[in-house]
């Protein structure tokens, strides 16, 4: 809520944002997360036996019907198509923050009736869990829009750029790990499927590349040297006029800046380098003559003292894809219409979460996205 007051100082009543692939109306947003907790909470008959659930089990209407508003044509993402939130006829900000606050208040009751068993408990954390996602998904939607949504995602990312220096690599030794969830505790489907993998020995970045290993790739002129690039990697910098990463631009006298929250600002050299797309990673790699992790390589680091990781989301060169044994959850839509060869990143930036941030999470984006809070660390050859 702190999050869409913000969102409202800044862009006025109507909430009026541009239709880009990136974005979504912050009303639609908000509208969304309310429904999301009562269609598997409160509306879900279902709800205490977590991951057996029927997803089709036939629900009550939602609490909209009451004013006449069909809330599952307006808010189900898996049925509305994305563009289409622009001319959907919401409830205004009010109406929705009722909505918001009627829905908490019926989800705080019937978790205190819940089971307390992972199954009982199951669709609480995958809303919170969702809420999350949406929040920091709306600090990066800010970034994107040009204004500052909370001061401590600004004092978040300062601590993160004094915590990324000085860089070095790490050393691991060939070692036996596990990939995936094991145990009781929440998991998302995709997490699911535990299994041992074989990791040779490597030499990885303590932290993710800085600004400082980055800008001499700019400054070299690679962003026009094919040679750098992956096929689909030069198509994406063909669509682009910028020679250099999103966010930032070079002075005349040659010093760097970035924009944050619509500010143009020195560039800390220090900083874990951000807003950087999986071409532009791959790309680097390639020019400095080293390679992007693998998802295993990476949990294998971050298991060794001296691996620093939370600033930024970090490209692997892993596709996502199914653990063997994959089995979809109750929302269908989370993991499996996304394996299509898009690749994994780990970690968290600093507009994860706390209870989000861990090693096993799997996140995932399109390679070209620029908008997300996205870097990468790299292993020698």
């Amino acid at each position: 809520m702190a999050l869409f007051d913000a969102y409202r100082a800044a862009l006025g009543s109507d909430l009026l944002v541009p239709c880009t692939p990136e974005l979504n109306p912050p009303l639609w947003e908000l509208g969304h997360i309310g429904w999301f907790a009562d269609w598997w909470i409160t509306r879900n008959p279902q709800r205490d036996r977590g991951v057996s659930a029927d997803p089709a089990t036939a629900r009550a209407p939602a609490r909209q019907a009451g004013r006449g508003l069909d809330a599952d044509a307006l808010y189900n993402s898996s049925e509305v198509p994305h563009d289409s939130r622009w001319s959907l006829a919401l409830p205004d900000a009010g109406a929705t923050c009722a909505d918001l606050a009627e829905s908490l208040q019926e989800t705080l009751a019937l978790l205190d009736r819940a089971p307390d068993t992972d199954e009982g408990l199951y669709f609480f954390r995958l809303a919170l869990f969702h809420e999350d996602m949406h929040a920091e998904a709306a600090v990066y939607m800010a970034q994107s829009l040009g204004f500052d949504p909370q001061d401590k995602a600004t004092a978040a990312s300062a601590q993160a750029a004094a915590r990324a220096w000085p860089p070095r690599d790490l050393r691991i030794g060939a070692a036996r790990i596990r990939l995936g969830h094991d145990g009781p505790g929440f998991a998302f489907d995709n997490e699911l499927g535990a299994h041992t993998v074989d990791v040779t020995d490597l030499q990885i970045d303590t932290h993710a590349v800085t600004w400082a290993q980055f800008l001499p790739f700019v400054e070299s002129g690679s962003y026009s040297q094919l040679r750098f690039w992956s096929t689909a990697g030069w198509a994406w910098r063909q669509r682009l006029a910028s020679q250099a990463p999103r966010y930032l631009r070079q002075r005349q006298d040659g010093a760097w800046e970035h924009q944050r929250w619509g500010q143009w600002q020195p560039l800390d050299a220090r900083a874990p380098a951000c807003h950087i797309s999986f071409f532009e990673a791959q790309a680097w790699c390639k020019w400095a003559g080293r390679r992007l992790p693998t998802e295993a390589e990476w949990i294998a680091a971050s298991e060794q003292t001296g691996f620093v990781w939370g600033q930024v989301w970090e490209w692997t060169a892993s596709p996502f894809a199914p653990f063997d044994g994959f089995t979809p959850h109750p929302y269908r839509d989370y993991s499996q219409p996304w394996f299509d060869g898009r690749p994994v990143l780990k970690g968290a930036s600093a507009a994860t979460a706390g209870r989000m941030a861990h090693p096993q999470y799997r996140n995932f984006f399109t390679p070209e996205r620029t908008d997300i809070f996205a870097g990468f660390r790299s292993v020698a050859l």
